[in-house]
């Protein structure tokens, strides 16, 4: 079996002009974050899994239903409420770059300290990212689900699909850097026009 990151589409072949991150490119990578937590075949990561397909769903439909003004996330965010409609496609477009940037934080992490289980990189994660954005009884639920991630070992063996590092690792990185400059991109478009904190 290939190498998840060989079989989905990368965040690194995610077109990005001046007029923004590609609408359909984006939300296709994206779609492959989905895939990768699906390889485990538990709902260990329901609670991401779950918030991501429901904010690629509104970003989706905002595109379908505009889409010569959504071509890009940048015009797809202004472009809503132009009209008085409400900005649903803006506020998943929020979360979902919120649930990007969790993954990228840990997965990240778990790139550059090698000794650390994969329970401390989501922790870790999760307290920079999202932890102001939940109330104390949501932290609770979600301190105890990280606690129930695989294994280092495992969840490496089961994303890299049996690889060796060192074809796999260089792969991995180039995800995580493509995945960290649309994060950045999106974070400081939303931010800076008001759209949303990150």
């Amino acid at each position: 079996m290939a190498p998840l990151f060989q079989t989905i589409k990368s965040f690194n072949d995610v077109q990005i002009s001046p007029e923004g991150v590609d609408t359909v490119d984006f939300l296709e990578a994206t779609e492959g974050v989905v895939t990768m937590f699906d390889l485990f075949g538990s709902k260990i990561f329901g609670f991401i899994q779950s918030d991501i397909r429901g904010n690629i769903g509104g970003v989706r439909t905002r595109y379908q239903t505009y889409q010569d003004s959504s071509r890009t996330l940048e015009e797809l965010v202004k472009s809503e409420g132009i009209h008085g409609d409400h900005r649903h496609g803006t506020a998943c477009m929020v979360r979902l770059v919120r649930g990007l940037a969790l993954i990228h934080h840990a997965l990240k992490r778990m790139q550059e300290h090698p000794s650390d289980e994969l329970h401390v990189c989501f922790k870790s994660a999760y307290d920079v990212v999202l932890k102001q954005h939940h109330a104390w009884v949501v932290r609770s639920v979600v301190t105890v689900a990280i606690r129930a991630v695989p294994h280092r070992r495992d969840f490496y063996h089961v994303i890299s699909c049996g690889e060796p590092s060192d074809k796999f690792d260089p792969e991995l990185n180039k995800w995580l850097q493509a995945l960290e400059v649309i994060v950045g991109r999106m974070k400081d478009f939303l931010e800076t026009g008001g759209y949303g904190k990150i």
